[in-house]
């Protein structure tokens, strides 16, 4: 199940306070942190002050098991949250690598289509996509592949793109889970600080 919010946070945000949604998988929920409250996505909230919505879902892709989302889809839940989220963070596209080649037109229009709906829906809100996150040191070729669907989808809705970020892990056997897919709690802080590094490049 996702844990959609940050431990303590408020039931709603306060009047002003920044809404941030992420879309994302097991990576963005948090899999392999000790606790929620060490997953990237709540640190770099917290560190700025953000109240967080976060559904993401372990295993979730732009085509890859969404039909493990009970009801309305990811995509649906952030576009008509109340109120409007201010930032929308994409971190989609790892779990997809999994249905490739087979699937690969079917994934390439979802990027585009998932991505063009946020910006069609919520066009006041910042959008940012992040390079899809990648588990291990070998890289299949459809790491680039989708990763360049991604990038070039995200440059099609003048969405800000956070370069890099499947390379964020890489090297560093000691960052992994005992599961050796997902961060542990120093993955997760590494991953937290190269997102504040490029947030604040971003002005954000």
């Amino acid at each position: 199940m996702p844990v959609t919010s940050a431990p303590g946070q408020a039931a709603a945000p306060s009047p002003g306070q920044v809404v941030v949604a992420y879309y994302g998988d097991s990576y963005t929920r948090g899999t392999g942190a000790s606790s929620p409250e060490r997953r990237w996505s709540t640190i770099v909230a917290r560190e700025r002050g953000w109240w967080e919505f976060n559904p993401s879902i372990d295993g979730l892709g732009y085509v890859n098991n969404r039909e493990l989302v009970g009801g309305d889809d990811l995509v649906e839940q952030i576009v008509q949250h109340e109120p409007a989220p201010d930032v929308v963070i994409v971190t989609m596209g790892l779990n997809d690598n999994f249905s490739m080649p087979a699937r690969d037109d079917e994934i390439e229009a979802a990027i585009d289509a998932d991505l063009r709906r946020f910006r069609d829906e919520l066009p006041d809100a910042r959008l940012v996509v992040v390079e899809p996150f990648w588990h291990t040191d070998e890289r299949p070729d459809s790491v680039e592949q989708v990763i360049g669907w991604v990038e070039a989808a995200a440059a099609d809705v003048d969405a800000e793109y956070i370069a890099g970020a499947s390379r964020w892990l890489e090297g560093h056997p000691e960052w992994m889970a005992a599961d050796g897919i997902h961060p542990n709690d120093d993955g997760y802080a590494e991953v937290a600080r190269r997102m504040d590094e490029e947030l604040e490049r971003l002005g954000l």
